[in-house]
């Protein structure tokens, strides 16, 4: 069963996303700061991060960076309540599958999530909208 990884300050964000993440039978492991995850990160342990944008201590995407940095693979999802076009055009550049913005639309979530868990490894970083493709 894929592990996903949640890293969000929010608690009810956390407990949101780890029961979606249960419906679609994804295993869960949340954590409430960058920090908390990179203590427990080992390569290849989870298949795809979910991560906000704005905790205290290290960013979403200063994690999704640090990840980088250690030669990850691994599909990053970001969410966040910052509807900047810098903050999205960071993300993306920075390797993340997508940018969606707080509330997250869970069949949106959830059409990433499968793109993430299908395609791993593959091509990540290209202009993705909040919306997949319906093609």
């Amino acid at each position: 069963m894929p592990i996903v990884a949640v890293v969000d300050d929010d608690e009810a964000v956390r407990e949101a996303l780890s029961d979606l993440l249960l419906v679609l039978e994804l295993a869960c492991q949340t954590f409430d700061r960058a920090e908390a995850f990179m203590a427990e990160y080992v390569p290849d342990r989870f298949d795809c991060l979910i991560t906000d944008v704005s905790m205290p201590g290290r960013s979403g995407l200063e994690l999704q960076e640090r990840l980088r940095e250690l030669g990850s693979t691994m599909p990053v999802i970001v969410i966040t309540a910052d509807i900047s076009p810098a903050t999205r055009a960071r993300a993306l550049s920075g390797g993340a599958l997508a940018c969606l913005t707080k509330p997250v639309n869970d069949d949106v979530l959830f059409r990433y999530l499968q793109s993430a868990l299908n395609h791993a490894g593959g091509s990540r970083g290209d202009d993705r909208r909040d919306t997949p493709s319906d093609d």
